[in-house]
């Protein structure tokens, strides 16, 4: 399972990092992605490691405002978020894959059908 910890309230600038801690399998044999829930039936992929250690962003307008990263040996995965702004808030939830990163686009994301494991979300709010 994935257990998820450090959303909560931020200005807008500010800065938030986003933790994620495995249990159960080994995250040298998954792909790790972020991902935020921003209304009932959208959910954005924001990047994902594959395994191999290569980093994707999927959005141009946060690619250069996040930082995802992992620690292997300790079984944990970061999401490091600067210059919040308001339209970032949403539930951020981060996921593993055991097989390739998923293909993320406007309309969704996707996957090969590779078991995955995602952690319950945490909110994170941007007050203008």
């Amino acid at each position: 399972r994935l257990v998820q910890s450090g959303g909560g309230l931020v200005h807008t600038g500010g800065s938030l990092r986003l933790s994620c801690a495995g249990s159960g399998f080994a995250f040298d044999d998954y792909a790790t992605g972020w991902f935020r829930r921003v209304s009932a039936d959208k959910t954005e992929g924001l990047s994902c490691i594959s395994s191999s250690g290569a980093v994707t962003y999927y959005f141009e307008a946060t690619k250069g405002r996040l930082s995802a990263s992992t620690d292997n040996a300790n079984n944990t995965m970061y999401l490091q978020m600067n210059n919040l702004k308001p339209e970032d808030t949403a539930n951020y939830y981060c996921a593993a894959i055991n097989g390739p990163c998923w293909h993320c686009s406007r309309d969704g994301c996707y996957s090969d059908g590779s078991r995955e494991v995602w952690a319950r979300g945490t909110l994170v709010t941007v007050s203008s």
